[in-house]
């Protein structure tokens, strides 16, 4: 069985200075008045150009992207590499509003599949629909029963060709794309998007993957209803499993507008329902594939556990392992060590165009229970055992 103990696999890529530098981190991380606090202070020297640019670039920039630029990813990747783990460039700029930009967007995204177009080390693309589309606009369209402006069907359209383009180029260079997902008032819109382009484009092999966040409690059915259709209409499935990202806001906005909330009513059920669609695609991995993006240690080893009894290889190339870049090191690290296929996502992008995802980043290491906790202990404990192996041994 896989472990995810061993700090020195765990860290063998960091220098001194960059655990001590994570350590710092994580410690404030640990106080959510504190995070929330920063995240305000931050924004508003941002919009004022503050010269605080240099001090975010050196400590929680460097801890969780790659880079500004695709270039400046080069030394991420090829450091990644080494340890037999991939990259998947993550284009992280936020709250694009017009039409230049999400054209810039497209452009910008193309780069990372012609950068990923035969490169082992970079095993996936990714974007988000947001980054191509006013927000507004996907939750106008979100209902495929309602009705819509011949404006917003325009516009729309235009969001569908920008996405084909992306997708046209994946499926060229045979480049596998992720769509993330989104917030559950946009997300059908995006789910509908997504098997336009996998019937389209996933008919030899999974190039479009969806991406589906099992903290809804529908989700468990909408994944065996979206692999049936595929297997059906004779195509194949791509699956990102994510537990999910938007939770405090999905209850929130259920309250206030008098609905049921979709999340599901606690972690042990999300747990559940994960773990029961990691069994449920590793059963119909003929017709999928598959990336289990967690920072949940019980459902790697699970998912470890059931390449195993379903005797799929470690490094079958149809299942993967995801984190995030700058966490859960002891568990993309180990894996990786052990042969399974793995990838970290590597966020870039001007700095100053990040900081939304920075500061979500901050935000998440406090809100899910024992996330801090946990990596302080593994960077404290391979800080010990580099202390204590430095060591001069006594003589007798």
């Amino acid at each position: 069985m896989v472990s995810f103990e061993n700090t020195e696999i765990a860290f063998a890529s960091k220098s001194n200075r960059d655990l001590n530098r994570a350590y710092r981190l994580f410690k404030l991380m640990g106080y959510p008045s504190l995070v929330n606090m920063g995240s305000g202070v931050l924004n508003t020297a941002m919009k004022m150009n503050l010269p605080i640019k240099g001090i975010v670039k050196r400590t929680i920039f460097r801890q969780f992207c790659g880079g500004e630029t695709i270039l400046d990813c080069d030394s991420t990747i090829e450091e990644l590499n080494k340890f037999n783990v991939g990259t998947i460039l993550d284009y992280s700029v936020e709250g694009m509003l017009d039409k230049e930009d999400f054209t810039d967007t497209v452009n910008e995204l193309i780069s990372t599949i012609i950068r990923a177009n035969g490169e082992k080390a970079i095993p996936f693309a990714v974007f988000k629909v947001t980054g191509l589309a006013n927000f507004n606009l996907l939750k106008r369209v979100n209902d495929e029963n309602a009705e819509i402006s011949e404006a917003d069907r325009k516009a729309l359209d235009l969001v569908i060709e920008r996405i084909d383009t992306i997708c046209a180029k994946a499926h060229e260079f045979g480049v596998p794309v992720f769509i993330d997902a989104e917030e559950s008032w946009i997300q059908d819109i995006i789910d509908r998007i997504c098997a336009m382009m996998m019937r389209k484009y996933n008919r030899e092999q999974s190039i479009v993957f969806n991406t589906v966040q099992m903290y809804r409690h529908d989700r468990l059915q909408f994944l065996k209803d979206s692999i049936k259709e595929a297997k059906e209409q004779g195509y194949n499935y791509g699956v990102k499993l994510v537990r999910g990202a938007y939770m405090e806001k999905e209850r929130a906005r259920a309250e206030e507008h008098g609905y049921p909330s979709p999340i599901q009513p606690d972690k042990a059920a999300t747990d559940r329902d994960y773990d029961l669609a990691l069994e449920y695609v590793v059963q119909h991995i003929d017709y999928c594939k598959l990336c289990a993006g967690t920072h949940n240690e019980e459902s790697s080893a699970y998912l470890a556990e059931l390449l195993e009894k379903n005797n799929l290889d470690k490094d079958d190339r149809r299942i993967y392992f995801a984190q995030l870049l700058g966490m859960s090191d002891h568990i993309s690290y180990n894996l990786s060590y052990e042969g399974y296929n793995v990838a970290k996502y590597v966020p870039y992008g001007p700095v100053k165009e990040v900081i939304p995802y920075l500061m979500r980043r901050a935000q998440e290491n406090t809100s899910v229970a024992g996330q801090t906790g946990r990596e302080l202990s593994l960077l404290i404990k391979e800080k010990q055992r580099r202390k204590s192996s430095s060591k001069p041994t006594k003589r007798k």
